[in-house]
């Protein structure tokens, strides 16, 4: 038993930080200064004003599909003969003031008005997917730079770690216990971590820029961010059946669907309502100068004669745009019921795996490398074998971070209620399948597993993010 006491103290120091991290951690949503970023982005993107604009048009369209048509006046005069005007000499001759208005069937009005209002929901809906389109742009780029930070924060902890390798080997190599190639293997690892350094801070660059354009500010002013994705809270899981629901209430998509559909319902009953014709009512009053003034009212009435191939093809054409509609509205809601499942087993992948990782894979990853550092001092292990454990504590560091990183994506996806493919087993498993894949893959060749082995583990870990840590 005094033989794994060792080990035991490697465990609980390497759990430290991590039990640490989990006491303050905060939602995403809660996160202070990514609220200041939302604020801000809401009023700088154009696209949002765009939207807004588009929607009082179309409110503007409501009041003017209900409404009556213009009278009209019209103004004339009759004359006797072309010498010189007659009005008060000839009966015949007379100035004319009329009045006509068209009185549409009943119903009509009604239904022109309720199809421009459901055009304007329709424009609503976009205004809706605009804004959370540009809120959850910010929440990702906001995402993504807090991963690169946190990779960078990795990065400093292994400086120091292939610090001491080097210094292990060097001594070792100086007693005549270690070959010259330990030494020098430490050294490349050290060079490849500042050309590592050199890509983390361009992307670092990019992700602040990247934001900056989302709130409209100059691309090099400073973001701040939270300390890292260890200081939010993980996502909740969602009750299944509350997540559909709550899909199908916020998508903008299908209420827009819903929206064209209910609109192409109302242009088809008016359709039909276009058979019975309009009323033109008109009246006049004919002046004649000396002579008794004349009048006249009279009622208009439009025969639809050609109704078979007009007013009923008319009506065919748009019952079947309802048709289409109506099915364009159920297609939507089939794709927003299957993301919305999609995200929820892929969040619930995303959190298992983060389960693993900080119930012990990570702790035992740390104590690996330490163990295996610690007894390359003494003689007992190669070189190999901490090449090989440091590659499975980067796999697994980037593998974690690239997990919480898409953990929060997912959660973002929901906000936005998002119809991208939202699988699991893709990114949100941290972008290198099983977690301490690096370190298996060197042990098959050590070499090149510290140099480049953890590429696999690391890459995928962020869609976005795109820069590894692969062979540091």
């Amino acid at each position: 038993m005094r033989r794994l006491r060792p080990a035991a103290i490697l465990l609980l120091a390497a759990a430290a930080p991590a039990l640490a991290a989990a006491e303050a951690r905060v939602p995403l949503a809660d996160d202070p200064a990514l609220a200041r970023l939302l604020s801000e982005t809401l009023e700088a993107r154009p696209e949002l004003r765009s939207a807004h604009a588009m929607v009082r048009a179309e409110h503007e369209r409501v009041p003017q599909a209900g409404a009556l048509p213009d009278p009209v006046l019209s103004l004339g005069l009759q004359n006797d003969g072309f010498g010189a005007i007659q009005v008060g000499k000839m009966e015949t001759s007379y100035y004319s003031i009329g009045l006509s208005q068209t009185f549409p069937f009943p119903g009509k009005r009604a239904l022109r008005a309720e199809a421009a209002a459901a055009g304007a929901n329709a424009a609503v809906a976009s205004l809706d997917r605009a804004r959370l389109g540009a809120e959850a742009d910010m929440r990702r780029a906001y995402v993504d730079l807090v991963l690169v930070r946190d990779r960078m924060a990795l990065l400093r902890r292994l400086e120091a770690l292939w610090a001491r390798s080097e210094g292990t080997a060097r001594a070792r190599y100086e007693s005549g216990g270690g070959a010259q190639t330990d030494l020098l293997r430490a050294q490349l690892e050290r060079t490849r971590l500042r050309q590592r350094r050199v890509s983390l801070e361009a992307e670092e660059r990019a992700r602040v820029a990247v934001v900056n354009r989302l709130r409209g500010r100059p691309a090099a002013e400073p973001v701040e961010t939270i300390a890292g994705l260890e200081a939010l809270a993980d996502p909740a899981l969602p009750d299944r059946d509350a997540a559909l629901a709550d899909a199908e209430a916020r998508s903008p998509e299908l209420a827009s669907a819903r929206a064209g559909a209910q609109q192409a319902d109302r242009e088809a009953a008016l359709a039909r309502r276009e058979r019975f014709p309009d009323v033109t009512v008109s009246a006049g009053v004919m002046p004649r100068g000396a002579l008794e003034p004349m009048w006249q009212v009279g009622v208009s009435v439009p025969l639809p004669v050609f109704s078979g191939r007009k007013q009923s093809r008319a009506a065919a054409m748009s019952a079947a745009r309802a048709e289409n509609g109506a099915a364009a509205a159920d297609a939507f809601a089939q794709v927003v019921r299957l993301r919305a499942l999609e995200r929820q087993e892929a969040l619930a992948a995303a959190l298992d795996t983060l389960a693993l990782y900080r119930g012990g894979l990570l702790v035992q990853s740390r104590a690996t490398a330490e163990s295996a550092l610690a007894q390359y001092v003494t003689g007992q292990v190669p070189f190999a074998s901490v090449l090989d454990a440091l590659a499975g504590t980067v796999a697994d560091e980037e593998g974690f971070l690239g997990t919480a990183a898409e953990a929060q994506r997912l959660w973002i996806a929901e906000r936005e209620v998002s119809l991208d493919e939202a699988l699991p087993g893709g990114a949100a498993g941290g972008g290198g399948g099983m977690p301490g894949a690096g370190g298996a893959a060197s042990a098959a060749a050590p070499a090149r597993a510290a140099g480049g082995g953890a590429q696999a583990a690391a890459s995928g870990g962020s869609s976005s993010s795109s820069s590894s840590m692969g062979g540091m």
